[in-house]
């Protein structure tokens, strides 16, 4: 590992599978990261060495459903602060905001409990990997809603084709990406 960067070193434990879920897809499977006890604790490293900057500190992590569960709550408990998990709806049992957006086919909703963040808290949002964008920007708006201020957006993989990170980008949000990928 020493003659190759974080970034590549990570990027070749990356499996894409094609044609999943549908033809012409390229599945960027993110399990592989995870299996290896090295290749996690890298992986961890590279995030919570960026966040423990002062500067970039947030007060609490939030995950999106499901797989920035994982890499969230690990981050969370990595810099000692608080982890808040953005459910996808009907997930969450207490009294909760939700946040519609669109999907190529259809709509989701996500939810989040509405005592999770509190006014002026500084977040960190997380999930695997940016697509489209929506579900991140709906995270954000819920965050928002109940006063929270989101630092930045961090996920493993970009797939900047799918025009989800120019997205983020022009609506404010700073982000942090780990690796691009090209293609679907």
């Amino acid at each position: 590992m020493h003659d190759l960067h974080v970034h590549d070193y990570l990027k070749q434990h990356i499996r894409t599978v094609p044609d999943w879920p549908a033809p012409g897809v390229q599945f960027r499977d993110i399990t592989p990261l995870l299996q290896n006890p090295q290749v996690f604790r890298v992986l961890i490293d590279a995030f919570v060495h960026r966040y423990m900057d002062p500067a970039l500190r947030p007060d609490v992590v939030a995950g999106l459903d499901a797989r920035g569960f994982i890499l969230g709550a690990v981050v969370a408990y990595e810099l000692n602060v608080g982890f808040v998990p953005i459910r996808k709806k009907g997930k969450l049992p207490f009294t909760t905001v939700e946040e519609s957006y669109e999907l190529e086919y259809g709509s989701a909703t996500v939810e989040l409990h509405a005592d999770a963040v509190h006014p002026g808290q500084r977040v960190l949002l997380i999930d695997d990997l940016i697509a489209t964008g929506g579900t991140m920007m709906a995270g954000r708006r819920l965050l928002e809603k109940l006063g929270a201020t989101v630092t930045e957006g961090a996920a493993i993989v970009d797939l900047p084709e799918l025009g989800g990170s120019q997205r983020l980008r022009d609506s404010g949000l700073q982000l942090f990406t780990l690796m691009d990928f090209s293609g679907h």
